[in-house]
């Protein structure tokens, strides 16, 4: 029998996601994508490997034998991909990222270039991806590391198979178009009641969050405008519509004109990377991740002496993440 680590990666997802819609959205794939997958695994082992329970599906008796196999060829497959590595006497290889918008355009053009003065052997592929949908993509092995959000009003579901080290710590401010608050120093959340917003999804972390410290705040945000986009959001305040929170790295990524109101109130997120604990050894996943730690560590030098390097507070640090 012949197969790929694709297809196997495919056919461990459908338990996890129970539909092939969400198993492509984890590994990146189209939903016809991951059918044909499976319909080559079927072809290969000649056997039913799985069945649709209404919208749903499940496996066979045949389909759980093999994704249990599958589990283990995946696991040897990473460690000879770190064997293999190892043996190398320079870090070279190619790397599979995941990450959302404003990390793509504020800080992996930075680690790349890194990348290509110190490790020239190693080729970084990335996968712009939707920013809560990243843990999943690098738990299910589509992507090697990701750059991600988590936050601590709501945070992401710890994964025992996944290992997290924070990069930054940024605080929310809120963005209101220009001359609503002439002269305010600060604003808390409750004055912010008789305001429209433009925010996420309420199914988002993101909206979630800023949902969450309202409510705690005592008002209940006048969502009018439920916008995923942060370019989109930006371009909604500056034309009067409404108000948002953003943060310093929310702000470069398009050039506006509104007012930055700090919060009273702290409402923080964190930008994370993320890699398989299976894979967190790996030469060329060790290399880039410490990269963007030694970039993060900069840019907190810079910003001065507000917060101490997260590996200095025994959070995380260089080699290892947690």
């Amino acid at each position: 029998m012949e197969w790929t680590s694709a297809q196997l990666r495919s056919l461990v997802e459908l338990p996890r996601r129970g539909t092939i819609t969400a198993v492509a959205q984890a590994l990146g794939y189209t939903p016809g994508g991951v059918s044909q997958q499976i319909a080559a695994l079927e072809k290969a082992t000649g056997m039913e490997l799985l069945r649709r329970v209404g919208r749903r599906v499940e496996l066979t008796d045949a389909g759980v034998t093999l994704a249990a196999h599958a589990e283990r060829i995946l696991a040897t497959e990473a460690e000879a991909v770190e064997a293999m590595e190892r043996a190398r006497s320079e870090i070279a290889g190619v790397l599979q990222v995941g990450l959302f918008a404003t990390a793509a355009a504020e800080i992996l053009p930075l680690a790349l270039q890194q990348v290509r003065r110190r490790h020239p052997g190693l080729s970084v592929h990335s996968q712009d991806m939707d920013v809560d949908e990243v843990f999943g993509a690098v738990a299910a092995g589509a992507v090697d590391l990701a750059l991600g959000l988590d936050y601590p009003d709501v945070p992401i579901p710890r994964n025992p198979a996944l290992r997290l080290r924070r990069l930054y710590r940024e605080r929310f401010s809120l963005a209101v178009p220009t001359g609503t608050m002439p002269g305010a120093e600060a604003v808390s959340l409750a004055g912010t009641r008789d305001l429209g917003w433009i925010l996420p999804s309420a199914e988002s972390y993101y909206g979630r969050a800023v949902r969450t410290a309202c409510r705690r705040a005592g008002v209940e945000p006048d969502v009018r405008h439920v916008v995923t986009d942060t370019a989109a959001t930006l371009a909604l305040v500056e034309a009067g519509i409404g108000v948002s929170t953003v943060t310093d790295l929310m702000l470069r990524l398009r050039s506006s004109r509104f007012d930055v109101v700090p919060l009273e109130e702290t409402i923080e997120r964190h930008i994370v990377v993320v890699v398989r604990a299976s894979a967190e050894f790996r030469p060329t996943v060790m290399a880039l991740v410490g990269i963007l730690g030694e970039l993060a560590d900069h840019a907190r030098a810079e910003a001065g002496p507000r917060e101490p390097a997260d590996h200095a507070r025994g959070e995380a640090g260089p080699p290892g993440l947690v």
